[in-house]
């Protein structure tokens, strides 16, 4: 598999099992506000579709009404990783991740369950979950995962 610079793409219907979701279990609250607030738990790469033995590291998060996640505290990256978001939600929510290359969103991911992102990281490229409305009774959860890239 070889991807290019700068990758960024969305597949919808990328897994036809949602069972990870409820394996997902040692659920931690995340609350320094000024980061974000939502709940994650670290998951074994190994149990990570599709892609399992090529996955360094893996989080999942859930994003509950009045969740977030801000940008300008995401981990920066030296190399060129490539991560992907996997929506392991229940039903669609309006809320979304945005990649931000110098501050500047360039690639937007709405939460469509059982769809994939890949999206090439690097030292100008960060990300946040945006702000999940109070008005929504909808919980979003994301299995993000990060490969290393082998172009």
């Amino acid at each position: 598999m070889k991807f290019d610079s700068h990758i960024a793409s969305i597949t919808e219907n990328a897994i036809a099992d949602t069972s990870l979701r409820d394996r997902l279990t040692g659920w931690r609250r995340y609350a320094l506000l000024d980061r974000g607030s939502y709940e994650y738990v670290d998951v074994d790469p190994s149990l990570c579709p599709p892609l399992g033995d090529a996955i360094t590291e893996a989080r999942a998060y859930r994003l509950s009404p009045g969740d977030y996640i801000f940008a300008h505290h995401d981990r920066v990256h030296d190399d060129l990783p490539l991560e992907l978001t996997l929506d392991l939600s229940p039903a669609p929510v309006p809320a979304e991740v945005h990649y931000r290359r110098r501050g500047a969103v360039f690639f937007r991911v709405p939460c469509v369950p059982r769809s994939l992102a890949i999206v090439e990281r690097g030292p100008a490229v960060t990300r946040n979950h945006t702000y999940v409305s109070k008005l929504s009774n909808g919980v979003v959860i994301r299995l993000v995962m990060l490969a290393a890239n082998f172009a």
